[in-house]
């Protein structure tokens, strides 16, 4: 299986500046939303804003496109009243002149119109800040998460339409369909970006009602999957416990899918958006393969016919 042909020759990572936020955000935590947002008075280290960057052989592909440095040098980015009062107690971010989207990638090697397809894990801010600087390519989300942007109290959800339903941004909403590939089990269903199975998406709601994780498969490659904000920390994920912003039933559903991932995908590396160890973890699972019982080096990866 390593003699395969690899349809991806590079996967890298950005980040768009830093975050803090609560403790009890990142969990596990009992308490309400509300109640920890109202009453914590700590922040976590700086986090980074993750941007995933896959090198495919048709076209060049982002997982989520970091924060909008227009966040912290407009004075009229967020909401104001109740719900500004909220995001300020809920982050608050560190974006330099040079941590733009744009600035990233050419750090990479890259110019931003190489970018082809940016998935969007879920329309949070921190997910969505390079869209402006993406009016060429073609944007995935799921249809369950842009049908939450028409619901009531999408800013108090955390959803900002102005920054996200821009003028001549090109989106494409995503429907699970039947995957037919036993090697994402507990998985059935999902959309296979590029239809060779190796970036596929799958749904993993809790955060939000539609977010989206992304697993990239490569012949002689550990497998990775990247989560949004389904966790913190890898660590927090494999033990089941859950962060304290989204809805726990879907959360825990989740979480226990992804967990069970591991099991049909043996070396799985789970990337969350603002792990600070994900990019020395992806850059370690990209120098090692993994290994079969045989001694060969191999993920147990074939493509989809």
């Amino acid at each position: 299986m390593s003699n395969l042909p690899d349809p991806i020759s590079e996967v890298s990572v950005l980040s768009t500046g830093s975050v803090v936020i609560r403790p009890e955000h990142v969990g596990p935590t009992r308490l309400n939303l509300y109640v920890w947002l109202a009453t914590s008075r700590r922040w976590t280290e700086p986090l980074p804003i993750n941007v995933y960057v896959i090198e495919h052989r048709d076209g060049m592909l982002l997982f989520d496109t970091g924060q909008d440095r227009a966040s912290v040098t407009e004075a009229g980015y967020f909401p104001g009243g109740l719900n500004g009062l909220i995001y300020s107690r809920l982050s608050r971010f560190s974006i330099a002149e040079d941590q733009t989207l744009t600035a990233g990638l050419a750090r990479l090697g890259h110019d931003v119109r190489d970018v082809g397809t940016a998935v969007i894990s879920h329309l949070h801010q921190d997910h969505i800040g390079g869209l402006p600087e993406l009016g060429h390519a073609e944007l995935l989300v799921s249809r369950p998460e842009w049908d939450s942007l028409t619901k009531p109290f999408a800013e108090a959800r955390g959803l900002m339409p102005k920054h996200i339903d821009l003028p001549g941004l090109s989106w494409r909403l995503l429907d699970a369909e039947p995957l037919g590939d036993p090697a994402v089990a507990p998985f059935t269903h999902g959309h296979d970006v590029f239809s060779d199975g190796t970036i596929v998406l799958l749904p993993t709601p809790g955060h939000t009602p539609g977010s989206l994780s992304m697993l990239v498969r490569r012949p002689g490659h550990r497998p990775l999957l990247m989560v949004g904000d389904l966790t913190y920390d890898d660590e927090l994920l494999a033990a089941g416990q859950l962060p304290g912003v989204g809805d726990k039933r879907q959360m825990r559903h989740a979480v226990q899918m992804v967990n069970e991932l591991r099991a049909s995908l043996p070396g799985l590396v789970v990337l969350p958006a603002h792990d600070p160890t994900a990019a020395h973890r992806l850059r370690d699972a990209l120098a090692t393969g993994l290994a079969r019982p045989d001694g060969d080096s191999d993920n147990a990866f074939r493509p989809a016919r």
